[in-house]
């Protein structure tokens, strides 16, 4: 993609209202736009951003038997009546329709969901089964803040499991867990994120968390750094030592929620009356996982713990582009570049411009944060080639243009 023709307009300040460094970053990058509180536009380069995680974790997903599909995002009263969440739960955003129906924008999807895998299955030949989504939430939250670590509309994936037996979820909870840790090591931020044990309500000792440990973060957890693991804050009284080893050496730390796991358990299959039979012809209520990342959260934490100094270093796998190639004043050497690698179907974009000074692109691709940037220049060419910047490896090197694609491959 060349820059002259790409959607992007950055900014040299953040908005006076950006109240986080996610919001400061992602605002004055080109990457989102405040609508109004807690509901942001995502601009191409935000949405690249985006595409990039769902990607990660579509594989991931699909990588462990989930099969996607896409639910509503209204839902009828009566499914959150059932279940007992409809006067419980204080983020609901509830609405009337025309023919005098009330609905509601769901901020989750067990009530969906479990009706409709009830209408699915019939027997224990058709479990386990792992149905997943990647859609957009609603919650009405009372105070939102902090960038898009706490909207009101944000995108989500939920996947939800369904077993014959209890073994047989936390067999598959097991396995999750050992997933959820590749997808936020792909994503760049694996050696700062903790699993964290939280209150599994009423219906399991423990659900979990992973926290990622960050300055700005909202969530307290106590971490055992002999194990690596923590505790929530909100079960810290119960279980002042770590669950794993036992220690009570636990150090306080700040954190933001990238994601969860829960054992449901029958919680919702019990009021949907969500029952099959298993191999003795008994009749058993169906056993259910659901398993969540918040994707544009995960997004912002991302900048929260590897932005600074006025520059954004995305990971390689969520970079909205591998490489920018910047020509200063050496445009037909650039260009030849430039289309042998889109040619090539290289993730590039080309700063093409020659209206913007040098000083300009730099602050910009400092911005954009690519994790190669290749300079072509007067000064790059009587050394030998094109200036290579390998962000994630802090290392400049000096390339002949003939092996600069080669080298960054």
């Amino acid at each position: 993609m060349k820059r002259s023709q790409f959607a992007l307009k950055t900014f040299r300040e953040a908005p006076k209202d950006a109240d986080s460094k996610n919001a400061r970053f992602l605002e004055r990058g080109g990457y989102i736009n405040k609508l109004m509180a807690g509901v942001y536009s995502f601009l191409p380069l935000g949405l690249r951003v985006m595409r990039n995680l769902e990607d990660i974790i579509r594989e991931e997903m699909d990588g462990i038997g989930g099969q996607e599909l896409f639910l509503p995002v209204l839902g009828p009263k009566e499914n959150w009546q059932k279940s007992g969440r409809y006067e419980d739960l204080d983020i609901l955003y509830k609405m009337d329709t025309v023919d005098e129906k009330q609905i509601v924008l769901n901020p989750t999807h067990e009530e969906i969901i479990v009706p409709l895998v009830k209408s699915m299955i019939s027997s224990y030949n058709d479990l386990p089964l792992y149905l997943y989504q990647i859609q957009d939430k609603f919650r009405n939250e009372k105070r939102a803040k902090s960038g898009l670590l706490r909207g009101r509309e944000f995108m989500m994936k939920d996947l939800y499991s369904f077993h014959i037996n209890e073994s047989d979820l936390d067999d598959y909870y097991e396995k999750m867990s050992r997933v959820y840790a590749k997808i936020f090591s792909r994503a760049g931020i694996g050696e700062k994120t903790i699993l964290t044990f939280a209150s599994g309500g009423t219906f399991s000792k423990y659900s979990h968390e992973f926290q990622t440990l960050s300055e700005n973060g909202e969530d307290t957890i106590y971490l055992c750094e002999k194990c690596n693991v923590a505790v929530n804050k909100e079960i810290i009284d119960e279980h002042n030592y770590c669950p794993n080893c036992k220690s009570a050496d636990l150090i306080e730390k700040s954190a933001i929620e990238v994601g969860n796991i829960f054992k449901l358990r029958t919680k919702y299959s019990k009021p949907f009356e969500l029952k099959v039979a298993n191999q003795k012809g008994e009749t058993k209520e169906v056993e259910m996982g659901c398993y969540g990342i918040g994707i544009s959260r995960l997004m912002a934490t991302i900048v929260e713990v590897t932005a600074g100094e006025g520059k954004i270093v995305w990971p390689e796998e969520v970079a909205p582009f591998k490489v920018q190639l910047i020509s200063l004043g050496r445009n037909v050497e650039a260009n030849e570049l430039y289309e042998t690698a889109y040619n090539d179907k290289q993730n590039i974009l080309y700063d093409d411009r020659d209206d913007i000074s040098a000083g300009e692109k730099f602050a910009e691709a400092d911005l954009i944060g690519s994790p190669v940037r290749i300079i072509i220049s007067d000064k790059s060419l009587s050394a030998g080639g094109a200036e290579v910047i390998d962000h994630q490896k802090g290392r400049t090197t000096i390339v002949p243009l003939d092996k600069v694609l080669v080298r960054i491959d």
